[in-house]
């Protein structure tokens, strides 16, 4: 029997109200999805570019709902046993050791394969749960298509099979999202089982609402410029944007050097808070600063 959920949002405007409490700002589409996934128990696949705030919406969503968050990291060549589980050799060898000289092998298979010789990973963790959890399953596009097949008995029925002891279930209702920076087409039958959230970078003004709320210090006309220089950043073709953590790193940064605007000098000396490789650097060296060069000799 699943448990309730310790917190039980009831509309949409609950679910922004509590992720904005958090200090992650959603969008309307995001609260919405947000929302019908507490509601239907069904995974959430968010994808878009990496930066956007994926993650950070799990972690805004397990602080609103008062739920602890499981995350699985996928990599390349992640399998079952990093990710479900693996029992637990060793303890199982001390065992066989310790049974009486000639006691028959079923006896002994039927002692060693039960729960206490099992090594939950994050999936298991999160299925075997007493509590209600928010279970991260973070850049599953960094995986293959037999992973994400070993995958859709949990999204589809929130339960795991285990050929010795057999299925077991989730003892409460999981709210699951799967972050992928869209680097590689996903399969059908995963995101049929899922509810779909596209983030984008935000807006101007959505933007802006978030560097503020994070350093409400700082001047509003640099918190702008800021959130101006950004976005022209990300207007270049960079190996990588700009993500909004960096955003607010930088925002911090200025407001800690005592900015009280930014010109060429700012620009060039915290630049490398929101570029990271030497060939950007350049390119928005040149590019952006020309033209904060040019809007102050306008000036």
């Amino acid at each position: 029997m699943l448990r309730p959920m310790p917190i039980e949002p009831h509309t949409v405007p609950d679910v922004a109200a509590g992720l904005r409490a958090t200090g992650y700002l959603p969008g309307a589409s995001t609260a919405l999805v947000s929302f019908l996934a507490t509601k239907l128990g069904k995974p959430v696949l968010v994808e878009g570019p990496a930066g956007v705030g994926k993650t950070e919406l799990a972690k805004a969503l397990a602080r609103y709902l008062d739920r602890k968050l499981v995350r699985l990291q996928c990599y390349e060549g992640l399998d079952e046993a990093k990710a479900l589980y693996e029992w637990n050799y060793r303890k199982q060898l001390l065992r066989i050791q310790a049974e009486a000289e000639g006691t028959g092998w079923q006896a002994v298979q039927d002692d060693i394969f039960g729960e206490e010789f099992l090594l939950a990973r994050p999936l298991m963790s999160a299925i075997a749960a007493e509590e209600p959890v928010v279970l991260l399953i973070d850049e599953i596009d960094k995986t293959d298509q037999e992973f994400e097949a070993m995958l859709l008995e949990l999204l589809s029925d929130f339960q795991i099979s285990i050929p010795e002891l057999g299925v077991i279930e989730a003892r409460t209702q999981p709210v699951v999202l799967l972050t992928s920076n869209n680097t590689r087409e996903l399969t059908e039958a995963l995101k049929r089982r899922c509810l779909y959230l596209w983030l984008d970078y935000p807006s101007l003004e959505h933007e802006l609402e978030i560097v503020r709320l994070h350093t409400p210090e700082l001047p509003e006309a640099v918190a702008r410029k800021l959130v101006e220089v950004i976005a022209m950043v990300r207007d270049l073709d960079l190996k990588k944007p700009p993500s909004i953590a960096e955003s607010i790193d930088w925002a911090r940064a200025l407001l800690l050097l005592g900015a009280s605007d930014i010109d060429q000098t700012t620009f060039r000396e915290t630049l490398s808070i929101i570029v990271k490789h030497r060939t950007d650097l350049d390119v928005v060296a040149e590019r952006v600063g020309l033209k904060l060069s040019a809007g102050a000799s306008a000036a």
